[in-house]
């Protein structure tokens, strides 16, 4: 059967730019969801009220930004 069809030759550029967009929009939505969780459980379920919540949420968002951010591609 002939095929119109020959692999390699589509462009992908919107599948690319649809995986990336997904894959940032998960990191940085569990980020957001594991700083305000942190928050609310250390908030309302532990002593260490307000005051010990907001600091164990803001230690958590510079440490995930730092560790998630995009790497430098490296030179070739």
């Amino acid at each position: 059967m002939a095929s119109e069809y020959h692999r390699g030759e589509m462009d992908i550029s919107e599948q690319v730019a649809t995986f990336n967009l997904f894959n940032g929009m998960t990191k940085w939505g569990s980020l957001a969801l594991a700083c305000l969780l942190s928050m609310l459980v250390l908030w309302f379920c532990t002593p260490a009220g307000f005051a010990g919540g907001f600091a164990t949420a803001a230690v958590v968002l510079v440490l995930g930004v730092l560790l998630l951010r995009e790497k430098p591609e490296a030179a070739h």
